[in-house]
């Protein structure tokens, strides 16, 4: 473990909702606090999971994303859709963070950039979760960009909205270069192009999953053959099409079995299956249990951590 790090409970009325910094217009909506120890149980009662998160945090902090676990090592971004599950287990008590939550109405892909904004490849992403690392180089420059948007939050100027947005756009295309090179070579022309297909097969996914299942289905909407859609994602590094596809529909049976009250046969209804005892096949090879086993280790999991 970490120095100067610590497992804690707080009573989430502990944290005073005065430290909330907040812009609000015409159903727009973007909110700043700092990251620390007093604002963690509060997160963790899921009252924001309407929104989309960004988290920049310090070295020594643990927290679990839907099903998997994740420690940091040094600062890092973490983005997370609104449909994500987040729990917080431990926190740097010496150095803060930073947490921003924004619903669309404030920035959203339809309306800003297509690469960087709220589907893009931080934001939805099954298979390499935009847990981005930052180098000590551009610590400062990172920091900076907070500083201003905390700065801007206290205005009140006409100008006030778009400047918001304009640092949390620098804030989110620094971090999308700094995890495509991290996870790719993108210095050929040949992998962006390779990127952007990714890009746009797994937004497709995040949204049409429950009633497309099938790699043809999407390679149709890209305009490419099943077999180039498979080559693309494979010069990647990236698993097939078809477990990508297999796997979002596991995880959001995972999330449904865990945080819904919904059985696994109505679960396998809402997921586009007319054969509840294929989907239950489909999950156990996946998983490595049943619906009902994954569910009753997942609970008494979270009641030992409680």
């Amino acid at each position: 473990m970490l120095e100067n790090t610590r497992f804690y409970r707080l009573a989430p009325n502990q944290w005073s909702m005065a430290l909330l910094k907040r812009f609000e217009s015409n159903y727009k909506t973007l909110g700043y606090a700092e990251m620390n120890e007093e604002l963690v149980d509060h997160l963790n009662t899921g009252r924001y999971k309407q929104y989309i998160l960004m988290f920049y945090l310090p070295p020594g902090y643990t927290l679990k994303v839907d099903f998997t676990s994740y420690k940091t090592e040094q600062p890092s971004f973490f983005f997370l859709s609104n449909n994500q599950h987040f729990q917080i287990w431990q926190t740097n008590e010496e150095k803060a963070g930073h947490f921003i939550f924004f619903n669309t109405d404030f920035y959203c892909v339809q309306i800003h950039d297509a690469e960087v904004a709220c589907d893009g490849i931080l934001f939805n992403n099954i298979y390499n979760l935009a847990m981005t690392p930052v180098a000590q180089a551009d610590e400062a420059d990172i920091e900076y960009i907070f500083k201003k948007l905390i700065e801007e939050l206290d205005e009140k100027d006409v100008s006030q909205e778009e400047m918001i947005r304009t640092y949390l756009k620098q804030l989110i295309i620094m971090a999308t270069r700094m995890w495509k090179i991290q996870q790719f070579n993108p210095a050929s022309h040949k992998i962006k192009k390779d990127i952007e297909i990714y890009r746009a097969f797994s937004r497709m996914v995040g949204t049409q999953f429950r009633k497309k299942h099938t790699v043809t289905a999407y390679a149709d909407q890209l305009g490419m053959a099943a077999k180039n859609l498979t080559a693309t994602l494979s010069r990647l590094n990236l698993p097939a099409p078809s477990d990508i596809i297999k796997d979002r529909l596991v995880l959001e049976a995972k999330r449904l079995l865990c945080h819904s009250p919904y059985s696994a046969k109505e679960i396998a209804h809402q997921l586009g299956f007319d054969d509840p005892a294929y989907f239950n096949r489909l999950f156990t090879k996946r998983v490595g249990a049943s619906p009902g086993v994954f569910k009753k280790q997942y609970l008494s999991e979270e009641n030992v951590q409680r």
